[in-house]
Formats: C-alpha cells, structure tokens, sequence
C-alpha cells in the first residue's frame, strides 16, 4: 500500500480557509485516483473460496483506493501529449563579462537581425532580455522559435556555422562572454505560443527542475492552475540540455504588481490544489526577474 502524508493547504489571503488533501508519494490528490477495469474485487462467487474471502476482497478494496493514480499515455511520445504544434523553441543563456555587457547587448542585436535576414525569418526571436535579479547582473536570455520541426534546426544551425557574416558575428560575440548555454524545448499545449507584445513590462522566468517521471502530472495540474493567472506569456519543457526542466514566463507592471497578482491568485478557488499537486514534484526551482531588451519582440 502506498504510504500517504496528510498536507493542510493554508493560505494566510484566504481566512478560514484550511483544505485537506491526501497526496502519495507522487503528490497527487486521492480525489484524481483512477481506477481500470482489471482492478476489480478479490474474490469470487463460488462457495469454495468464501473463506477468507471477505478480507482478501477487502484488502484488494484498500488497495485500489491507495495506489497511485496512473496515467494511461498509450505509446505515445510525452512530448506528443504535451504540445500540440511542430515548434521548437531554443533558450540562449549567456553570461557576460561586466565590463564588456553594454557592448555585448549592441553586438547581439546585430547578430539577431543578421539571422533573421539570412533566414528569411526561418529563425523568429521571440524575447531578448536582460536579467535584474536572480543570476549575475550581466546574464541575458534570448528565446528563438523554429517552426518547422528539427529538420528546420538543423538546417539553420548548419548556416550559422558556415555563413561567414553569422561566423564572424558569433566569434566577436563570444569575446564579450564568460560562458554560454543553450537549450531546446517545446511549449505546452496548454499555454499560448509567445506573442510579440509592446507593454513596457517587466518578466519573471520561474525555471523548475522536475523529478524524473513526472512532466505529465506537472502539465495535468498547470492546465488547470493556469487558468487562474490573467499575466501568463509562455510556458516550456526542456527537449535537449537539462533535461526535466520546465520554465514559465510571466508579466508584470513592476515589483508590487508581482506581489498583488501572487496574492490575489491564492483567492481563487482551485489554486491552492494546483500548488499542493505539482509542488511535491519540484527538485529544483529558480527565478529570475528580467527587463527585455530594446529590440526585444515581447517588451
């Protein structure tokens, strides 16, 4: 029998209010437990078995209630079930030398809308920022889209490996650097594609590292808990880089807004079970407070 911790959900916005939810060691809440069709009774009708029958029937009862939920995904890829288009998206990290960042950000600007051109905008920069607080002052973010699937990656990494303008571009980027890293995701179907947005804002990139196993329960609880954010603006998970990984954008007027808009979402009804369901799967969560970049698309 799975072992079950009993979890009271306060919230100090919500008087009154104390939700008791019993989650296994999966974390999800007993109320999602499915059950199939061969999880039926022990036991039997014929007399011979009736002897200790009740209990075993019982004990196959008791089971069924406290085993883990089980997702049936078929054989289907994860990455399948999750997102609904052929998109990949790639998340540029770079860390920039401090007294070089200013310099660094002209460069890749350049650099952006060379690819761009040479691309035809095959390669489409979805947002360009700078991050406030939450890594080191000079690390920047960039987020492209593909549209075409990986054959459309590869092809267009190949040209940036072989064009002499985007070498050249790249090689004088990499002087203004302390490290680089790059990953590739998709987004979930849940959430909207990115779309370029001039709002003068501010962004949160909350970056979770999940436990292995565990991506399909994560989207089952956001696609429900995003409905309660009004600010959301993309949502990945990793395909290629760290793996189990997932990052969440969000907007904001400013700092005090973040904090009104996080507050107000434990008013509503149903986030606080979002929260007590995915949270259990979390190894590792990161936030990072960005202000995007002037050639930024989504600012």
């Amino acid at each position: 029998m799975a072992s079950f911790i009993s979890r009271t959900v306060c919230c100090p916005s919500r008087p009154r209010l104390s939700r008791l939810l019993m989650i296994n060691q999966t974390g999800r809440n007993i109320n999602d437990v499915r059950f199939s069709s061969s999880q039926s009774s022990a036991g039997g009708s014929d007399g011979n078995k009736q002897d200790g029958g009740e209990s075993k029937q019982a004990g196959s009862w008791l089971n069924n209630i406290f085993a883990p939920a089980r997702i049936h995904t078929g054989n289907r890829p994860h990455s399948r079930l999750l997102s609904a288009s052929e998109f990949i998206y790639e998340m540029h990290h770079h860390d920039a030398k401090p007294e070089f960042a200013d310099d660094y950000i002209g460069k890749y600007e350049k650099y952006s809308n060379e690819l761009i051109a040479k691309t035809n905008g095959k390669a489409e920069l979805v947002g360009s920022f700078r991050v406030e607080v939450g890594s080191h002052h000079d690390d920047f973010i960039h987020i492209w889209r593909y549209h075409d699937g990986y054959k459309q990656v590869s092809d267009i990494h190949k040209q940036i490996k072989t064009d002499d303008q985007l070498v050249k571009l790249n090689k004088d980027l990499a002087k203004d650097l302390v490290k680089r890293e790059s990953q590739f995701m998709m987004s979930f179907s849940f959430w909207d594609h990115p779309k370029p947005q001039k709002l003068n804002s501010f962004y949160e990139m909350r970056s979770y590292v999940l436990k292995p196993g565990t991506m399909i329960d994560w989207a089952n609880g956001w696609s429900k808990g995003i409905k309660h954010r009004d600010n959301a603006v993309a949502g990945f998970f990793s395909q290629i880089g760290q793996l189990y990984t997932v990052h969440h954008i969000w907007r904001y007027e400013d700092l005090q807004a973040r904090k009104d808009v996080r507050e107000n979402a434990w008013r509503r009804p149903g986030w606080d079970e979002c929260v007590a369901i995915t949270v259990p799967n979390i190894v590792y969560l990161h936030s990072r407070w960005m202000s995007p970049n002037s050639f930024s698309p989504i600012s």
